[in-house]
């Protein structure tokens, strides 16, 4: 063998030698991994995304934060997602009944509260769900309750109390639980209804007025999803949250256990 030949098989055996080290230290599934997660988990997933990427080097997470069912409706029309994290059970039962997700992978990881802000110099006080009645607030902010979880809870709390007929003129749907929370730190509502994780967010614009009384638990389900093209990479980050690292994230942001 010439000199050539012998140097090119030395770099040859050296780049797979290099290639062997460094995919053995590399989690099989290593790769983007996309989830579609509820918008009101949008800090706490960030900062979750960078701890699963430094515990599994190589992968990289991508985030689709919006409102539950507008996820929906993109994940059962074929959107590439390989998890979901949804803001209601609603929600995940529909991607669940479509075939959307990975039998067994379901499971509630977090809870929430529902709260009314109103901005943090706000004259006009409010105890109760019924002094929203006042002639003060004009516009209130709350999530489509068509498909937006908070918006469905507020408006089954608002039933209850025998409220929804009388404000329901004054609500000012929003596209997610978020926009209600700015519409409100921006002053272009008097009150709005937002999760108790949201309202932390924004202390020196908002305040949280009064905790509301929603008829049912706000538990998040999670769940790895088929047609995403990392089926592996889904589980690892769904399996990821329930690990003491994501969980002291989450609580850092105010939620709370399942």
């Amino acid at each position: 063998m010439n000199t050539h030949a012998r140097k090119g098989t030395a770099v040859v055996r050296s780049l797979v030698a290099m290639w062997l080290l460094w995919s053995c230290g590399m989690p099989a599934w290593a790769a983007d991994i996309t989830v579609s997660a509820a918008a009101s988990l949008t800090n706490a997933f960030q900062d979750i995304g960078r701890e699963f990427e430094s515990a599994n080097p190589g992968s990289k997470v991508l985030f689709n934060f919006g409102s539950s069912g507008q996820l929906v409706q993109q994940i059962t029309r074929g959107a590439p997602v390989d998890a979901f994290a949804a803001a209601d059970q609603e929600s995940m039962d529909r991607a669940e009944k479509g075939g959307a997700i990975e039998r067994g992978s379901r499971f509630n990881f977090v809870r929430n509260e529902m709260v009314v802000v109103v901005p943090t110099g706000a004259t006009t006080t409010v105890s109760n769900l019924a002094d929203l009645g006042a002639l003060a607030f004009t516009r209130i902010a709350i999530g489509n309750p068509e498909s937006v979880p908070a918006g469905r809870y507020a408006k089954l709390a608002l039933d209850k109390a025998g409220l929804w007929d009388a404000l329901k003129e004054r609500m000012v749907n929003t596209q997610n639980v978020r926009q209600a929370l700015d519409y409100v730190a921006r002053g272009e509502v008097d009150a709005g209804f937002v999760y108790a994780s949201d309202a932390r967010l924004l202390p020196a614009r908002v305040k949280a007025a009064v905790k509301v009384d929603v008829p049912a638990d706000i538990l998040y389900p999670v769940a790895a999803t088929r047609g995403g093209g990392n089926q592996r990479g889904g589980l690892a980050f769904v399996e990821f949250l329930k690990t003491e690292t994501a969980q002291r994230i989450l609580a850092r942001y105010g939620f709370l256990k399942p």
